[in-house]
């Protein structure tokens, strides 16, 4: 299977230079890295390009916008998706080709993380406990697993039936979310517990972090008809309807 890597950048040149040098690594090379220019005054298209990425400028400002810019230009059967500052192990690209060659109706597939810049003594508290607010509360509202943007991964045949759909503007919305809950009526969206890669914590270091990231989740569920979807997803689940 041929894979594209989608990185969305702004002004990311610090974590760009890491990360590249982590997909160097990898057991199983990607066939190409893409990296979105959001509006970079950094170094950080210098770094992606001296890495061997092929980058490309999104000039609308919002991950929405550079994410799907990114996967319109991939070429490859699986698009996997991380950010700037995710931390994958050298394994990763070969665990989602795996995983996607065994289950061949998965569309999605998305895995656990932790944040590696937190303090020793909270970093796994802390990471436990977003991926339980992350996973089960989300993924309770939305009757399947929602994917998460710095550790993800789907098929082009999901984004081909979902890239009209999508929402392309805005920077108060999560692209990730918006895209689960865009493609589960049709696509089967997976999470793999083994298929675990690093995060910044930067929605603990920004002030008002939670609460901004919170806003934009009930911005993106709004999109999607809000509150009074969830018991329809549910009957969707689970084939009441």
């Amino acid at each position: 299977m041929r894979i594209s890597i989608v990185i969305p950048v702004l002004n990311d040149e610090d974590y760009l230079k890491v990360l590249m040098a982590d997909l160097a690594h990898q057991t199983l090379p990607a066939d190409e890295i893409i990296v979105v220019d959001n509006g970079c005054t950094d170094a950080s298209a210098d770094v992606a390009r001296s890495a061997g990425a092929i980058v490309i400028a999104e000039k609308n400002i919002g991950i929405p916008a550079a994410a799907a810019t990114g996967y319109d230009r991939a070429t490859g059967e699986i698009i996997v998706r991380c950010d700037a500052d995710s931390r994958p192990p050298a394994d990763w690209l070969e665990k989602i080709e795996k995983k996607f060659r065994e289950y061949p109706a998965t569309g999605a597939l998305t895995g656990p993380g932790f944040f590696y810049d937190l303090p020793l003594g909270t970093r796994w508290i802390g990471s436990a406990l977003y991926a339980v607010g992350y996973f089960f509360m989300l993924g309770s509202a939305l009757a399947t697993i929602p994917l998460w943007g710095f550790n993800m991964a789907f098929r082009r045949a999901l984004w081909n039936g979902v890239r009209e759909r999508v929402s392309r503007t805005g920077t108060k919305i999560h692209d990730d979310l918006d895209l689960t809950c865009t493609a589960q009526q049709s696509f089967v969206l997976k999470f793999g517990p083994t298929l675990r890669a690093g995060a910044a914590g930067r929605v603990f270091h920004r002030p008002r972090g939670f609460r901004d990231s919170s806003l934009h989740a009930l911005n993106t569920l709004a999109r999607h008809g809000g509150i009074k979807e969830i018991f329809k997803r549910w009957q969707s689940a689970l084939r009441l309807k």
